[in-house]
């Protein structure tokens, strides 16, 4: 009977550790894309143009949603964006070839266009 029993742990125990280390976790849903940024930085507006060839971008993700600082205080934040997730890299949702937020484990990239203003980034870490 002590035999069933040690022998039934044990496959119990391995069963949860071959379903605990799953290879189909996605970067995308962690939080890994939180961070500064560093590159060329920029911000066109009515009134306003910025551009900064040695800038960053911090990146804070809360909940769902993505905020973007940046490190030229003329340059506005951009907040609350939701991502598509895609294998390694995330979209924003909405975004398009002409106006998008994209991001990776090691690039950010943004030519994003809301309401006359257009904030732009090509950035690493």
């Amino acid at each position: 009977m002590k035999k069933l029993i040690k022998t039934c742990s044990l496959i119990a125990i391995v069963t949860l550790i071959f379903t605990s280390c799953s290879k189909d976790d996605n970067p995308a849903d962690n939080i890994l894309f939180a961070g500064t940024y560093r590159g060329e930085i920029g911000y066109n507006s009515e009134n306003t143009t910025v551009s900064t060839e040695n800038g960053s971008v911090f990146v804070t993700k809360i909940d769902d949603k993505y905020d973007f600082d940046f490190s030229n205080d003329d340059i506005p934040s951009i907040r609350g964006i939701e991502f598509e997730e895609g294998e390694e890299t995330n979209i924003n949702i909405g975004g398009s070839e002409t106006s998008y937020i994209k991001i990776d484990e090691s690039t950010l990239n943004i030519f994003y266009n809301e309401n006359g203003e257009t904030w732009t980034a090509n950035c690493t870490r």
